[in-house]
């Protein structure tokens, strides 16, 4: 099956990603890799039945300016709504200046994390998402994310202990941040469409981790409708 995998922001290089999807190429997936948002056009939807979204609003990783234009977002959502199928994961969930209409397409909007640290994700619930997969632990930015869907399904949840080092990030301290059990994938469908938001993701050992393996194949499997 061939995915449309759009990659790269300022803090989340498209390599990871880009490797991390490497391993389900033995599992029957084909991925068009963009990493560079200039050459995203809402035309390419149509020929995929699937997109795995890992990137903020932000042309690429040296480009910061915004990509997720109104045109760009109402292309999404009458792709989704149409019956094509989404899967978020870490970066797709940090909101724009201006984009509204994919957040709440997604169903959520980022609002946190600590530092990178021992993060712990387990399913909650039986779900075609969650087949096979067992609770895993990998360094990870633990992110807090607010959903905002009513029909939001949660399927996992991630825990990470209280820190009490400084944060490196100096204009958002993230200082003793207290332990935490979070949302960390959940599903909704949107008109013939369905969704799914994945919140781990931020290093390469995340993507490399057979449990999280697992979860994409199955979360690009179940958007697109198999």
């Amino acid at each position: 099956m061939k995915i449309l995998l759009l990659c790269d922001d300022y803090w989340h290089p498209g390599k990871v990603p880009a490797d991390g999807v490497a391993p389900l190429l033995q599992m029957g997936f084909q991925f068009d890799v963009i990493t560079n948002a200039n050459d995203f056009s809402p035309d390419l939807l149509k020929m995929y039945p699937a997109v795995l979204m890992c990137k903020s609003d932000e042309v690429s990783q040296a480009d910061k300016q915004p990509w997720k234009t109104q045109a760009v977002q109402k292309a999404f959502v009458d792709y989704v709504k149409e019956g094509g199928g989404l899967t978020a994961v870490h970066s797709a969930t940090v909101s724009g200046k201006d984009t509204k209409e994919l957040d709440d397409l997604l169903g959520c909007r980022f609002l946190n994390h600590p530092n990178n640290c021992p993060v712990t994700v387990a399913p909650v619930k039986p779900h075609p998402v969650t087949e096979s997969v067992e609770l895993f632990c990998e360094t990870d930015e633990h992110y807090r994310i607010e959903i905002t869907a009513d029909d939001a399904d949660v399927l996992l949840a991630s825990y990470s202990a209280a820190q009490g080092e400084e944060s490196k990030y100096q204009q958002e301290p993230y200082f003793n941040v207290p332990a935490a059990i979070c949302p960390a994938g959940f599903v909704r469908t949107v008109g013939k469409g369905r969704i799914c938001v994945l919140t781990p993701g931020h290093l390469l050992p995340v993507w490399l981790n057979e449990n999280f393996q697992k979860l994409l194949a199955n979360a690009l499997n179940w958007t697109a409708g198999k």
